[in-house]
């Protein structure tokens, strides 16, 4: 009778923990995109601030080295030209530490910017964060975010195969109006 108990209350917590997970809110496309300051894989601070005029990509992720996040982390590393080209910055966010970061990318051969969020600050002012075996992660949402600091378009639920292409294709789209 204990076990049934207990695995009732197990589902009902973790009911709970994915439906809260699915009613955070993400800021708005046409508004100001919250600014934050965070450090990097290098040490450095980055601030959302210091890429006024340029288009960002603000993805956050799970976790460094695990499979979906290396694949999602490649796939921008591959398609770094062409963000370039586009004049668009690609910035990752996860709770992981910045000597994580710093592994991560020199493990995986990544040249942009992961930034640290240990304390998951960011993440939840953003609506991307999750409960995973009572730790905080940050979950697979991206925002793109126009030369004016205002979110221009959300992804939340992410699946990191395809995942560049389609913020590629968009901020085609949107540099366009």
């Amino acid at each position: 009778m204990n076990k049934i108990f207990l695995s009732t209350i197990m589902g009902l917590t973790t009911l709970a923990l994915v439906n809260a997970a699915e009613t955070q809110t993400q800021p708005e496309t046409g508004k100001p995109a919250p600014d934050f300051s965070l450090t990097t894989g290098d040490g450095s601070q980055v601030s959302l601030k210091d890429y006024r005029g340029k288009w960002v990509v603000l993805y956050f992720y799970p976790k460094d080295f695990t499979s979906g996040c290396t694949m999602e982390a490649h796939n921008f590393q591959r398609d770094l030209t062409k963000y370039e080209g586009a004049g668009a910055v690609i910035l990752g966010v996860s709770v992981d530490t910045a000597q994580s970061h710093k592994d991560f990318c020199a493990k995986e051969g990544l040249n942009f910017k992961l930034l640290a969020d240990p304390d998951a600050k960011v993440s939840t002012e953003y609506g991307s964060i999750m409960d995973y075996k009572g730790s905080k992660l940050a979950a697979r949402n991206t925002f793109i975010i126009n030369p004016k600091g205002d979110i221009a378009k959300v992804y939340t639920g992410v699946k990191p195969a395809e995942h560049s292409e389609q913020v590629l294709k968009d901020l085609a789209e949107l540099k366009k109006s």
